[in-house]
């Protein structure tokens, strides 16, 4: 699943080409997303303003409202030539008024679709999310506030979009390895400082992950067609049974809510309350 940083990474990969353009026509090859496709014929016609990100979604500005656009599992966005033909599961095509076709690709079709109008209440996708981690909301503090009743693993904790965004399985596994916190460890028994050292993790490791470009697992590719390099940066995730790179223990998984995660039994000794 593209995850924060690819996200990132495809907005500022897009911006430049698609900011002042107008939106020439809209083609619907498959609606069937995720949720059924609903971009309104009004947006004909109507300038790109401004491109940002909001969690995992791509919002794109426009003087009606903002287009809202989640990659799913498996989706990405490309720019191509008009005469370029579309390849299998090309299902959106956003054609711009400088001759370029912004073009959505999606094997599994998780992604999705939608359109807000201006002066509605914030869209229902957006309206629970947590703090951007690279915000100035986020920090320790704030982590060790909200987890005081937590007894769920701190992994889950900090992967729930609810506390805050886009830390997800990959990026989550790499912050607990360098913080030197065990993932299954209860959110409620990791202290403020070790908060501290974790949220300071999960800002460089995402930071570095967007100048890298992302992680390139199955799927991902930037807007250009060009995959990320952050995955040959990986100390721990999709490394089971492999030595440390620092220390050279053997790396051992953990299921943890549905979901394996790999960590360093000697890294990564840190379990609370110390």
């Amino acid at each position: 699943m593209p995850e924060l940083p690819e996200v990132e990474t495809t907005c500022r990969g897009i911006k430049p080409h698609i900011c002042d353009q107008k939106i020439s026509a809209i083609t619907a090859r498959e609606a069937r997303l995720r949720w059924p496709f609903e971009l309104p014929p009004s947006l004909i016609g109507q300038p790109i303003i401004d491109v940002r990100r909001r969690a995992k979604y791509i919002l794109i500005q426009i003087p009606e409202g903002q287009i809202i656009i989640h990659l799913g599992m498996s989706g990405s966005l490309r720019l191509v030539n008009p005469d370029v033909p579309p390849k299998r599961h090309d299902h959106i095509d956003v054609q711009l008024s400088s001759g370029l076709v912004l073009r959505y690709n999606d094997p599994r079709r998780f992604g999705s679709f939608h359109f807000q109008p201006t002066g509605d209440e914030t869209h229902w996708l957006l309206r629970d999310l947590g703090v951007e981690p690279l915000g100035n909301e986020f920090s320790g503090d704030y982590l060790f506030r909200l987890s005081r009743r937590r007894r769920v693993a701190v992994k889950i904790f900090i992967m729930n979009a609810n506390i805050v965004v886009g830390v997800g399985n990959i990026y989550a596994a790499e912050a607990l390895f360098t913080a030197g916190i065990r993932p299954g460890t209860q959110a409620h028994r990791v202290t403020r400082k070790a908060y501290d050292r974790l949220a300071e993790a999960i800002r460089a490791i995402l930071s570095r992950a967007i100048d890298m470009g992302g992680t390139t697992l199955r799927d991902f590719v930037n807007s250009d067609g060009q995959p990320g390099y952050f995955k040959q940066s990986l100390k721990v995730y999709g490394r089971e049974g492999l030595p440390c790179r620092n220390c050279g223990a053997t790396l051992r998984k953990q299921n943890l809510g549905q979901r394996s995660t790999v960590f360093c039994p000697q890294c990564q000794r840190y379990s609370g309350w110390r």
